[in-house]
């Protein structure tokens, strides 16, 4: 049994990494609790595994250290020790790269760095799109395997169906207005576009944080400028705190399409829910999301912004809608057996690095 380090192990993307039948040759540690029980905003805490002292207690625990995200919660420098402590311990690195701009960190310098770091010295490196694996290797001269995302939802969520409606209904959820995202030029162009179609809803999301004074994520001016949007009579505006995972695929799958208000990123695990969900996603043309799952794309960066191309999309999706086209949706045949491969692959992946 190969033993894993993962950072951090208990994401829904290390998890569905491992053999959808419990089989399988992997064994993955589970992520350390800090002793202080310290969390950072957004409620998770910083992975402990990323820490040299940690490493040199716990070598003997794990074969391969396998790091997927969480790393920008430590410094340039510590990472530089975590390195160096698994040389010193002979253990090798593998890094998944996930983003190649961090949808946190409005400047991407820090991520950058990072991943100056990280790229040359881990051993592997796996990405989700060829698109990122073109980047990587433009980037840093690195060949990076590709391997899909896994499914979100579990095999009875996928499995059931979708109620059906007669209304048409566009969602924006803007969360907490995390670094990546300027809803106000996507909300604009829907409110006119779900204006001129029949029986349609724009429905926006915002979590109610962003009202709190005391919240780190507090943003009164944007809150002020989301709640006008409900003074359009086809604007469905919502203010709530975080959903619960059975609340999300709720609202998810009473929209017929979520759209992603993101001027940068990289890969989305909200478009791969949408995906098991049969809920069209309308993404920015930044970053590579229409290379993950079938989906509509509107021209959004941090330099570009085509309304035209927005109201395209949308309704492209609401003519599928109306002549009963079925929206793309996974299987759980199809998730199982990608999932199945993912577990074989990520397994080569540990016995080709420790040999």
């Amino acid at each position: 049994m190969i033993r894993i380090a993962s950072v951090p192990a208990s994401h829904m993307y290390v998890r569905h990494l491992s053999s959808p039948d419990d089989a399988g040759t992997v064994t993955r540690l589970r992520d350390p609790v800090p002793a202080d029980g310290a969390k950072v905003p957004g409620g998770w805490w910083p992975p402990v595994m990323l820490d040299p002292h940690w490493i040199a207690q716990n070598h003997k625990r794990f074969d391969v250290f396998h790091i997927h995200f969480g790393f920008d919660a430590i410094t340039t420098d510590l990472l530089l020790e975590v390195i160096d402590e698994l040389t010193r311990r002979d253990k090798p690195l593998i890094y998944t790269v996930h983003d190649l701009r961090n949808p946190h960190q409005p400047d991407p310098a820090r991520h950058t760095r990072q991943q100056d770091v990280l790229v040359p010295a881990a051993h592997e490196l796996v990405t989700l799109t060829p698109g990122a694996a073109e980047a990587i290797r433009d980037r840093w001269g690195r060949t990076a395997a590709v391997h899909p995302h896994p499914h979100v939802l579990d095999p009875n969520r996928i499995r059931r169906r979708r109620q059906q409606s007669s209304d048409f209904v566009v969602g924006v959820h803007v969360k907490s207005l995390r670094a990546n995202m300027d809803p106000f030029p996507v909300l604009d162009a829907l409110v006119e576009t779900v204006g001129t179609l029949r029986d349609a809803t724009l429905r926006v999301d915002v979590h109610d944080e962003i009202f709190d004074p005391a919240n780190h994520f507090y943003a009164p001016r944007a809150g002020a400028k989301l709640l006008r949007y409900a003074e359009h009579s086809h604007v469905d505006l919502r203010v709530h705190p975080y959903f619960s995972d059975s609340q999300l695929w709720q609202y998810l799958s009473s929209l017929h399409a979520s759209v992603l208000p993101y001027r940068f990123g990289t890969h989305s695990g909200w478009l791969e829910a949408c995906f098991d969900l049969g809920t069209e996603v309308i993404a920015p043309s930044c970053g590579f999301y229409h290379e993950q799952r079938q989906c509509e794309v509107f021209d959004y960066s941090e330099t570009a912004f085509g309304a035209e191309s927005l109201d395209r999309a949308v309704r492209a999706v609401y003519n599928r809608m109306s002549r009963g086209t079925p929206s793309p949706r996974a299987t759980w045949e199809q998730r199982h057996a990608e999932r199945a491969e993912l577990s074989r692959a990520h397994a080569a992946l540990y016995e080709g690095v420790l040999a």
